[in-house]
């Protein structure tokens, strides 16, 4: 395994995560460079996405490296039976990078094991997203100018949301103060609430979204992910649980700021959008330059 790969949240210190940060800031400002001219990054995405491929094919870009790989595991030898270590090992011949999107939990992890270069986790299933969390830190430290001591309101399928999971365990260095809003059948695993419990991290559970968020600094909104849910009963009882309206946004704080990792479905009404404290198309454009930052690390350049 290289050293170098970004896998979990938790492969990155407290001072590697603030080291991520300062670096993605530099980006903002002068996003356009050569530093990987001559360097080839695979993007192997084995399930669909949108946002987190285009702003990693648009860093990449930005910093002049050359992209191969696929969108979808049917156009690729996955679909002849090769395994996902061939496939890693092979590509790995023709790269300096690697950045994966997995639907199995763990997949990222065992590529990085295997591949003779550093690899990226883009996601792997409900597991983590470390680079989603790098961006939900910058556009946190960017919009509260401090990512201490902060009340953190989590909402929506919690059970989950990879997002989620990935943003808990960086915050948990910052001493935060969560609040998970979710129904019964997606609250937080009790692995996390155990984590936090080790690492005496305060946090309280609701069932119910209501004026509670008035007390929040950054209001996290989830979507309940069908493709998670085996039976499509259990989807549609809780789909329409929580949606967050603009009227609940009058008596919260000034410094509020709604996040949400994307694509929205119908948790965040589209009224909220024009709300000041609505930051959630900014904080997928900070997703190119985190993602700038975590690539400039995973190559030491």
């Amino acid at each position: 395994m290289d050293n170098k790969s970004l896998v979990s949240i938790d492969d990155y210190t407290k001072e590697e995560i603030l080291e991520v940060l300062a670096r993605a800031a530099e980006f903002e400002k002068n996003p356009n460079c050569n530093l990987l001219e001559g360097k080839v990054v695979a993007s192997l995405f084995f399930e669909p996405s949108t946002r987190t491929r285009l702003s990693f094919e648009t860093a990449i870009s930005r910093m002049g490296g050359k992209i191969v790989g696929f969108t979808d595991s049917s156009s690729s030898s996955v679909t002849k039976g090769e395994t996902l270590k061939d496939t890693t090992k092979m590509v790995s011949n023709y790269c300096d990078l690697v950045v994966m999107r997995h639907p199995i939990e763990g997949s990222a992890r065992y590529a990085s094991e295997v591949s003779d270069v550093p690899v990226i986790n883009a996601g792997d299933g409900a597991n983590q997203h470390p680079t989603q969390t790098m961006l939900d830190l910058y556009s946190i430290y960017k919009t509260q100018g401090t990512l201490e001591n902060l009340n953190i309101f989590m909402v929506g399928d919690l059970k989950y949301g990879r997002t989620v999971h990935s943003l808990l365990m960086a915050m948990s260095h910052f001493n935060p103060t969560f609040h998970f809003i979710a129904p019964k059948e997606l609250e937080i695993p009790l692995a996390y609430k155990i984590f936090m419990d080790n690492n005496n991290i305060n946090y309280h559970e609701h069932t119910e979204f209501n004026d509670i968020i008035n007390d929040a600094d950054i209001l996290y909104m989830t979507r309940v992910q069908r493709e998670r849910f085996a039976d499509p009963l259990e989807y549609e009882k809780v789909k329409n649980v929580y949606i967050l309206k603009n009227d609940m946004l009058e008596n919260t704080r000034e410094n509020l700021r709604i996040l949400h990792p994307l694509p929205r479905v119908n948790e965040i009404a589209v009224d909220v959008d024009a709300n000041p404290k609505a930051y959630y198309f900014q904080q997928a454009l900070n997703g190119v330059y985190a993602r700038q930052a975590i690539i400039a690390k995973a190559l030491d350049l």
